[in-house]
């Protein structure tokens, strides 16, 4: 079910109506087309040779076998790649296929591309590697250590962005280390103030994204022009990094998108697309395919796990002081997006309070495992477990109730959240507030292996740097065509865009049609990211259609010899200032001719940077998680069942009702995956163990608590196209931690790692117990 925080206002205004989504008929007819349903003439099938070992030199590698095979097109070694450049964010290091080593179970060493699958599995068996075994490592604390072997004896080309104040990053700043954030803001000698000071050190699991859809590219490309049809959530990034990897001019790439069967963060940056543009050069320009397989997927990109130590100094009334932190992200064999996790990861370790204090040190670790990436909630959820989980262990420690310590030093709407940073611009209390009596927090029955928990999670939203630009064109008889690079992939964004778009044009949104992403036809938006679509490319949008809108009206006023000021456009007519209506397009065929005319209008938004600003600019949101749980626990086997749940988030201003419940209450499970199920394991040769979909446990629909909902607040403070404010993400951070708070209420442990299996709560449990005995004892 779900609630509304705010009634909805009155008439029928289509931004913040429950619509049907554009995709919805398509998408539960079949009819609907993802880059695994791509098909071309003459298509050719990629399939991947992956190393066995974790960490291995590669001595020889003899394809001539698999290259004479019938079928095979082309066999793509370190060889075919001489020349060409490694891919990454701000750390390059990630060649097509291997060169000098191999530095993961799961990394990919050769490829062939052939006429269908079986032929091109065939000869992968034909291919002879010859390894020499290296050291590995697979912790992120093992690999720091100068001791561990390094991982890339060469430091890779890297790059690092210009911070504003007290923020700092570099590359390759330590031993394995890829990138390395700090931000420090305060008088360090506010220390001396605090009468309490606790230190804790936290861990956080490893989960794959598990999007249905897996990894797919289809390539037509030559040594001059490259063609892709792919599964990504940032075509123009994408085109940008290709056009690097292969040494041709942008305007040669072209990246066409259609929609995405998921991706919640692993669909940024390269992964199938230059196996398949090389396969497909080698094949004299023939099409491509290469579409992993979901095991294969799990060895491609996971989330990162991390160790964060968290030190925390305040007041004997409760009032928060300084907060120092260091993060150890374990981001794998390859950056990939690792430094932009860290920078997240570090910056958000303060959480949603005041501090007078703050120095947070963040670095992404290169480890002989999987290489970590984007994944939803992009670092906020690593900081907000550990912010969280301290201030309950604080709150037990001092004696205070844990809500009542949150309020209290919760910052206030408007309040900054660093120097130079955007005020915080929703009500925190508020929000805290709403999830607690939810569940009836503070007239709950204490009843025996029962308890409840709340906490809230915080993340900059928008992205930082962030352009974005749409086009919004109307043809003669007033059918609309939105043209802008916001990739769906389930989140709802196309069907809220073009909401916008009707409400402006103040037409039907069956009207609107969202255009196919194309990145020669399509305006440049840096990427479908941080939650960023309905509020930067949602002013674009908005900015466009007003300007169609304003074009419209001019004609219209022109021929019509009316003052511009007194009509209005209502569903392709022109009201008067008298209520006469009057048909557009005979007024449009007058003024442009038998042929018709399409008006069109440009939209661009982006934050303005500042020096001020840690990260470039200002965030241009905050997007906020609000939960609160109950739990009932069997202290035999530390087993948990979770009997309420509720989460909540501020949309600032709803487009879609059912579009933001959707994004809080699937964020949601996303937090309830990551308290009690999820976790890659490994063992100690680097073999992952349960990279597949039956091993790799996710929460079922019994799983699900029989009261799970959602309150869709409408705050009203948001910076986005009529108040509105991102979503998709918030509603994740705050689940572990609250769960975790319920499961120390109902029986005193306090659990610091993640997830919280039956063996580590009933191990929690015994912890607790031997505390209370020697307390007890003590007495």
């Amino acid at each position: 079910m779900n609630g509304t925080a705010t009634p909805g206002t009155a008439g029928e205004p289509i931004v913040g109506r429950d619509r049907p989504r554009l995709d919805s008929t398509a998408k539960v007819t079949g009819r609907a087309l993802y880059t695994v349903d791509i098909k071309k003439a003459g298509m050719l099938h990629a399939k991947v040779l992956r190393s066995p070992h974790a960490h291995a030199r590669i001595l020889g590698i003899d394809a001539s076998e698999a290259r004479t095979l019938p079928g095979v097109t082309a066999v793509l070694t370190r060889e075919e790649i001489r020349g060409l450049k490694s891919y990454g964010t701000y750390v390059k290091d990630q060649p097509i296929v291997a060169t000098d080593s191999v530095r993961y179970v799961g990394d990919v060493v050769a490829a062939v591309a052939a006429v269908d699958e079986r032929t091109a599995i065939a000869a992968l068996d034909l291919i002879q590697v010859e390894y020499q075994q290296l050291p590995a490592v697979f912790g992120a604390k093992e690999a720091t250590d100068p001791a561990a072997p390094a991982i890339f004896p060469e430091q890779p080309f890297a790059v690092s962005p210009t911070y504003g104040d007290g923020a700092f990053g570099a590359p390759h700043t330590a031993h394995n280390v890829s990138y390395e954030f700090r931000y420090e803001t305060g008088d360090e000698g506010v220390w001396a103030e605090c009468d309490y000071v606790f230190e804790d050190t936290f861990t956080f699991s490893r989960m794959n994204h598990l999007h249905l859809e897996p990894f797919v590219t289809v390539a037509e490309a030559t040594s001059g022009q490259i063609e892709v049809w792919t599964s990504t959530q940032s075509p123009f990034p994408m085109r940008r990094e290709l056009a690097r990897v292969f040494g041709v001019p942008e305007n040669d790439v072209r990246v066409n998108v259609p929609l995405l069967g998921g991706g919640f963060g692993a669909k940024n940056g390269p992964k199938t697309e230059a196996i398949a543009v090389r396969l497909s050069q080698l094949s004299g320009g023939q099409p491509v395919r290469y579409c992993m397989s979901t095991e294969e997927v799990f060895l491609t990109l996971s989330q990162h796990d991390a160790i964060l130590t968290v030190k925390s100094g305040l007041k004997a009334d409760g009032e928060f002081v300084a907060r120092q932190s260091k993060v150890l992200l374990n981001g794998g064999a390859y950056a990939d997006a690792s430094p932009l996790v860290a920078e997240k990861a570090g910056y958000r370790m303060p959480g949603a309070y005041r501090w007078k204090r703050i120095d947070s040190v963040c670095q992404a670790v290169i480890t002989n495992t999987v290489p970590a990436g984007a994944y939803r909630g992009f670092g906020a959820t690593q900081a907000t477990w550990a912010s969280e989980r301290q201030v309950d262990l604080i709150a037990e420690r001092l004696g205070f109730d844990p809500l009542e310590l949150r309020l209290k030093n919760a910052k206030g709407l408007g309040e900054e959240f660093v120097p130079g940073e955007t005020p915080i611009d929703s009500d925190l209390r508020h929000g805290l507030n709403l999830v607690a009596d939810a569940i009836s927090y503070r007239d709950r029955s204490r009843l025996p292996n029962r308890g409840m928990g709340v906490a809230m999670g915080i993340k900059d939203g928008g992205g930082v740097n962030k352009p974005a630009q749409a086009r919004v064109k109307v043809a003669t008889n007033g059918d609309v065509f939105l043209n802008c690079g916001l990739v769906e992939m389930g989140q709802g964004g196309h069907s809220a865009l073009c909401q916008i778009v009707a409400e402006t044009l103040a037409c039907d949104p069956k009207r609107v049609k969202y255009a196919a992403i194309d990145t020669d036809n399509t305006p440049f938006d840096q990427g479908t990211n941080a939650s960023s679509g309905i509020a930067v490319m949602g002013h674009a949008v908005l900015q466009a259609a007003e300007r169609v809108k304003c074009s419209v009206l001019d004609v219209a006023a022109e021929q019509l010899r009316l003052d511009r000021e007194s009509i209005r456009l209502q569903d392709w007519h022109i009201i008067d200032a008298d209520g006469a209506t009057h048909d557009l397009p005979p007024l449009i065929m007058d003024r442009f001719g038998g042929t018709g005319y399409e008006f069109t209008g440009d939209g661009y938004f982006k934050v303005r940077n500042s020096s001020r600003a840690p990260l470039e600019a200002p965030c241009m949101f905050w997007e906020i998680g609000w939960a609160a749980a109950e739990v009932e626990v069997d202290p035999e086997t530390g087993r948990v069942e979770v009997l309420q749940l509720v989460v909540s988030g501020d949309a600032g201003k709803v487009v879609n009702k059912l579009g933001c419940r959707g994004q809080d209450e699937g964020a949601a499970v996303f937090g309830l995956a990551q308290a009690l199920f999820e976790e890659l394991r490994y063992n100690d040769d680097g073999q992952l163990l349960n990279g597949e979909a039956l091993l790799y446990r996710v929460p079922l629909a019994e799983d699900i608590p029989q009261r799970f909902f959602s309150i869709t607040q409408e705050q009203g403070h948001g910076a986005g196209p009529f108040g509105t404010k991102g979503m998709g993400e918030g509603g994740m951070l705050p689940i572990a931690p609250a769960i975790a708070q319920a499961i120390a209420d109902a029986t005193g442990a306090q659990l610091t790692s993640l997830p919280m299996t039956p063996e580590r709560v009933y191990n929690g449990i015994r912890a607790a117990q031997s505390r209370q005995g020697r307390v007890g004892a003590d007495a």
